[in-house]
């Protein structure tokens, strides 16, 4: 008698799927090193003629799962049936888990990425009680962002598709379409540029739009180098000005009182052109702990480069007045610069006049800001859309399947194009510029996660050449695809004022790709942040008010297929983070499991180098560096960013801020709420975890 149901463990009946046996059986073999598909298919047929002949049409999913350990025995696979039971034991954990969190959970997500979908995403009612699961969140996005299609068989068409990828967790979006999409607020854009104009009224104006943005769960970025300098007359009131620097602390005041939709703090970019008069004030800001809520960056000119190479003086310029006003030694100021980076990890560079020789819309203006972490320039009052591709699931075994990715980039260009209409904007001006010139920004996450898949080093050689041939494949493929949806749906209206006006017939989006950081993202999906390395195999992770532990998932696979023991292990890699000191672990492990403060900074620039050169907006990447490391070690790598064509630069010294979002061993076990995990992780407060 056919099977033809399975009995949930929440009692509700299911059509059976013989396919997610043989997936289950596979997984098991693979990481036994039995990876053979007949096998698989073999032991799967004889689970279902047992089935069958216990004449059940619809038995239980732990039945089912009884007879799997059943047969793997009888065909005398015993490490096999172990890694089947100790899965089984694994996903019950993580089920109870849940359930002390209080989130229903059926696409299988990891402990962390529900926690931070509890705290951030999940919709509530009034009263404060989550009124919806993981997969309907992804079923409200898919709905919302398909109804931007035309005629109704291609919103269902692409409803269905939009979830698909999205619960697949093939693609995700930046957070706020996550968060808002089907809802009143409506606001989907992570990322927005404010003119800060040179008056109390301008000023004050751009401090309320920020408020605005930040309400709404968007974040900002402001050039203050049009704001006069400290001392500068005011013909008003015939007083002085308080210069840029101080109007900025305005800004972090607001923001911190303001919360990004009640959810998460405002993020903010504050640039200044380094022919500012008041550039020392502003690069040294962020020592005292000063300006919480911004990253800073400082907009190089080539001219000034190239007075720090050939030590030549340098002007600085009253922007009021368009007069130099102070001469300093262009080295010195570098070298002010470079320290401040070293104390603070701020600021950093932005290469503005790269960024504009890249400007695709020169005659709308120039580019004077980025998005908070500086992955996106804009143009002011423009707004973008992010979101990112996890690699993870592009990998075929040892192979990656470009025709998987191709079809990935294609339908989230889509995506991404809708939300553009689906958008609700709070200001006419960003509406305008938005839907004038519709940049997305698509990028990728897992990316360290694909390299040590496929054991290749980060920063080798094979890693830098696979990072210009993945992403060129995107690029490349996704200016294809708005050129086709630029044709069937027409181009963005600034098209005939585009440097791809001769170029192409027609194209939809003015940019195409972004690499973001991913920061929370790239949790609910599983997998590495952006395009950087390990920060640790195992590391503490504070965010949403709360501490949580990572273990690294590819590696937790890779010591099941080494059969090592993973607790004692896991212990020691805790210590440090780093798995070098792991006796009995093969070299070429050691050297894919590196992890960021064991790459030399100039790899993690040539990272940075190889993705930005097909990459059509910025790339969002910190280098790294030890505690140890000196000012010359952060002159070297800005330099050399400038060489190589980046279009920004930001460094990071392991211990320089006092408040950070990741943590090594001993600075984090004392942080570590362990009893978030539930009584089945008590484990954890040993120093592993045995999920």
């Amino acid at each position: 008698m056919k099977v033809l149901y399975v009995k949930k463990r929440d009692g509700k009946i299911q059509e059976f799927s013989k396919q997610k046996i043989s997936d289950a059986i596979q997984k098991c073999l693979k990481a036994n090193k039995k990876d053979t598909p007949v096998l698989a298919k073999k032991l799967c047929n004889q689970v279902v003629k047992f089935l069958e002949k216990e004449k059940n049409t619809c038995p239980s999913v732990e039945h089912i799962q009884d007879v799997v350990e059943e047969i793997l025995m009888k065909n005398n696979l015993p490490d096999v049936a172990r890694s089947y039971i100790l899965y089984r034991e694994k996903r019950k954990q993580l089920r109870e888990s849940k359930k002390i969190i209080g989130v229903e959970d059926r696409l299988k997500l990891s402990l962390n990425a529900i926690g931070i979908l509890k705290k951030r995403y999940l919709l509530r009612d009034e009263t404060g009680k989550i009124t919806e699961a993981p997969q309907q969140m992804f079923e409200r996005v898919a709905k919302h962002i398909a109804d931007a299609e035309k005629t109704l068989s291609e919103r269902n068409k692409y409803h269905e598709e939009f979830y698909a990828m999205l619960s697949n967790l093939e693609f995700l979006p930046n957070s706020p379409t996550l968060m808002n999409a089907k809802t009143a607020l409506g606001q989907l854009s992570a990322c927005f540029v404010l003119p800060v104009v040179d008056s109390i009224e301008g000023i004050f104006e751009a401090l309320k739009n920020m408020a605005i943005i930040h309400q709404s769960g968007g974040g900002t970025g402001f050039s203050f180098s049009n704001i006069r300098p400290k001392g500068d007359l005011v013909r008003s009131t015939m007083g002085v000005a308080s210069g840029p620097v101080s109007f900025i602390e305005i800004f972090d005041k607001a923001t911190d009182i303001v919360k990004q939709g009640g959810k998460r703090r405002g993020a903010n970019m504050g640039i200044m052109r380094v022919d500012h008069p008041d550039i020392i004030d502003f690069v040294t800001s962020k020592r005292n702990n000063k300006l919480s809520n911004f990253n800073i960056s400082v907009a190089v000119t080539d001219l000034f480069m190239e007075s720090v190479k050939k030590n030549r003086d340098f002007e600085l310029i009253n922007p009021r007045t368009k007069k130099a006003i102070r001469i300093i030694p262009a080295r010195e100021l570098f070298d002010i610069i470079c320290q401040a980076a070293w104390e603070t990890g701020d600021p950093g560079l932005v290469f503005i006049d790269e960024i504009n020789r890249k400007n695709p819309t020169p005659e709308l203006g120039s580019i004077e800001a980025t998005n908070p972490c500086g992955e996106q320039p804009l143009l002011n009052y423009e707004s973008c859309n992010l979101g990112s591709i996890n690699l993870t699931k592009v990998l075929d075994g040892k192979r990656i399947n470009w025709n998987k990715l191709e079809e990935i980039v294609k339908l989230s260009v889509r995506f991404l194009d809708n939300v553009i209409d689906v958008n609700r904007y709070f200001l006419p001006e960003i509406e305008k510029m938005t839907l004038g010139n519709r940049k997305i920004g698509l990028g990728i996450m897992g990316w360290a996660d694909l390299l040590a898949e496929l054991e290749i080093p980060y920063g080798s050689k094979k890693s830098l050449e696979l990072a210009e041939t993945i992403m060129e494949f995107i690029n490349r493929t996704a200016f294809e695809y708005s050129a086709q949806l630029g044709e069937k749906k027409g181009s963005f209206p600034n098209f005939k004022k585009s440097i791809y006006r001769n170029n192409v017939k027609a194209l939809r989006n003015c940019t195409r790709t972004t690499i973001a950081p991913t920061g929370t993202i790239s949790i609910i999906a599983g997998c590495s942040s952006g395009i950087e390395p390990f920060f640790a195999i195992a590391y503490g992770r504070k965010m949403a008010g709360s501490s949580i532990f990572e273990i690294n998932p590819v590696w937790e696979k890779k010591l099941s297929e080494l059969k090592l023991k993973d607790s004692e292990i896991i212990a020691e890699i805790v210590k440090s983070g780093s798995v070098q000191n792991i006796k009995g672990l093969p070299e070429k492990i050691k050297k894919a499991f590196r992890i960021a403060f064991e790459i030399k900074p100039e790899f993690h620039l040539l990272m940075q180098a190889s993705f930005q050169k097909h990459t059509d907006n910025a790339v969002s990447k910190t280098i790294n560096l030890p505690e140890q490391a000196t000012i010359n070690d952060v002159k070297k790598i800005f330099t050399s960013a400038y060489g190589l064509k980046c279009k920004g630069i930001t460094v990071f010294r392991y211990g320089s801020k006092t408040a950070q979002v990741l943590y090594l061993g001993e600075d984090f076990s004392d942080e570590i709420d362990w009893l978030q995990f539930g009584e089945n992780f008590a484990g954890c407060s040993k120093g592993y975890c045995n999920f």
